[in-house]
């Protein structure tokens, strides 16, 4: 039997950026901060601001437009 068409789920779905970290991200997300202290509560977390990442496409263009070191010859 085949899946409906409107239950499957795109594959942009999972490539889009979560705007909400889960409990366990935003614990790791402190303690690289050091922001985090030992034995506190995981419960009543500030807020942990996402940072944006950069697309591939973007990086790649990037490293283009940067001129190559010459080669010793």
């Amino acid at each position: 039997m085949s899946i409906h068409t409107s239950l499957r789920s795109s594959g942009r779905a999972a490539a889009s950026a979560r705007n909400v970290l889960k409990r366990h991200e935003r614990v790791r997300a402190l303690l690289s901060r050091g922001l985090w202290a030992e034995g506190r509560s995981v419960f009543g977390l500030p807020k942990v601001k996402q940072m944006k990442m950069k697309t591939r496409k973007a990086a790649a263009k990037e490293k283009e437009e940067t001129p190559a070191a010459p080669s010793p010859s």
